[in-house]
């Protein structure tokens, strides 16, 4: 299978943690509401690491209807490993202590206590490049909803249609993109992107879907070499 997940179990009720795997690549996800612990998970991530300058970033919400705008219930975030060394690693290579993983947080801020100013002071660094498709979008209900403003970002569309000289890349969703930049096949089933992200406990097709989308977003990114622009 391209996705699989692995559940930490772990025995706390601030946060939990998974590995989502997306063909090769495994994502190191956290997921919680609890404001301490997206602080704790915030101060692992600095502008003086190269892996850390492009942040992926989602959100989700459960779906509108005619009567009532619901606001972002789960804010997703990926940064490349906490390792600061170049990636470009050979295959099999083995670095004791060492872990290559990207990072992803799931916020579910719907079910926070508080909003951490680390969290306001991170989105409005422009240190930091955060990507996305559509992430405009995103971010003006981010800054609607609870306030917070994102600095720098880049649609991953019109970076995209630059690097590789398409111009109908700018029409493009992540799906089509990944298959693209990347070469590879992602499934967004409509029964996940409209299921009801304002639940306190989200499920694993959730978890997966959440991560995958914040992950591919700052691959896809890494990959057309964001960072030399």
């Amino acid at each position: 299978m391209a996705i699989s997940i692995v559940d930490y179990e772990l025995p706390y009720d601030t946060h939990n943690v998974y590995g989502v795997s997306f063909y090769n690549d495994r994502v190191h996800t956290m997921v919680t509401s609890n404001s301490a612990m997206v602080e704790s998970w915030l101060s692992n991530v600095t502008p003086a690491n190269p892996n850390h300058r492009i942040v992926g970033l989602d959100v989700e919400w459960r779906p509108n209807n005619r009567y009532h705008h619901n606001p972002i219930a789960t804010l997703q975030l990926c940064t490349g490993p906490n390792y600061p060394g170049s990636l470009q690693i050979p295959a099999g290579t083995v670095l004791p202590g060492v872990s290559l993983d990207p990072n992803c947080l799931i916020f579910q801020v719907l079910h926070s206590d508080w909003i951490p100013h680390s969290l306001s002071t991170f989105l409005a660094n422009p240190a930091f490049t955060f990507v996305g498709v559509g992430i405009e979008s995103d971010c003006e209900k981010l800054l609607l909803d609870y306030r917070l403003r994102v600095a720098n970002v880049v649609d991953l569309r019109g970076l995209a249609a630059d690097r590789l000289g398409v111009w109908e890349l700018r029409n493009f969703g992540l799906k089509r993109l990944a298959s693209a930049v990347l070469g590879k096949e992602l499934e967004k089933p409509k029964s996940v992107t409209l299921s009801r992200w304002d639940s306190q406990w989200l499920t694993y097709a959730q978890i997966q879907y959440a991560a995958v989308d914040a992950f591919i977003s700052y691959e896809i990114a890494r990959q057309l070499n964001l960072r030399g622009a």
